[in-house]
């Protein structure tokens, strides 16, 4: 069973004031490392600077550091939640603080000003432009072979195709086709 790692705030005190501030505002988890600890204050920094451009305050999100498979982050909407892949943070700090953050950040916050948009559209490219100042990239480019999980070799005329083990299930149990995006060719399992 799924132990939570929410905590609602304590008498405990924490560290700076950027963090007792998101602990007021929303539910956090107990970063349990130091990159876990970056993302929680560059969240806070982020949101600060979205309100002091936007001249709005804006609720803060909870925040869980529990997403699986090859994704870095992802927003729920309507649940005002961001989800974290902790493998490829501790991996990737860096690209996380400058990067995954203020993307996911911005699909909140995008969802708050103007409701339910294209996820990588015009209001969402012009708050990552304006508000944070990188370019409005809808991938990340981390390298995901540690979390990369069992691949089933397929193949077309094209060549050898990998596919993950959700998809290959999917095959097998004759609930789909796959089609090289090259060729058009049924993929057919490596014999």
């Amino acid at each position: 069973m799924f132990k939570s790692i929410f905590a609602r705030r304590t008498s405990t005190p924490i560290a700076n004031t950027c963090t007792k501030h998101l602990a007021s505002e929303a539910r956090i988890p107990l970063p349990k490392t130091e990159a876990q600890q970056q993302v929680l204050l560059k969240i806070e920094s982020d949101y600060q600077l979205a309100e002091q451009q936007l001249q709005r305050k804006f609720p803060r999100p909870s925040i869980l550091f529990s997403l699986r498979g090859k994704s870095a982050g992802t927003a729920h909407l309507q649940l005002n939640k961001l989800r974290f892949n902790p493998v490829l943070l501790e991996e990737n700090v860096d690209a996380f603080v400058t990067q995954v953050v203020p993307h996911e950040i911005s699909h909140l916050l995008c969802f708050q000003l103007f409701g339910k948009v294209k996820p990588h559209g015009k209001e969402w490219q012009q708050l990552m432009n304006g508000i944070y100042q990188i370019p409005a990239d809808t991938t990340h480019q981390l390298d995901t072979k540690s979390v990369a999980g069992k691949q089933f070799q397929y193949h077309c005329q094209c060549g050898p195709v990998m596919l993950s083990i959700r998809r290959h299930n999917k095959v097998t149990r004759n609930q789909t086709q796959y089609r090289c995006i090259r060729c058009s060719q049924v993929l057919t399992a490596k014999t």
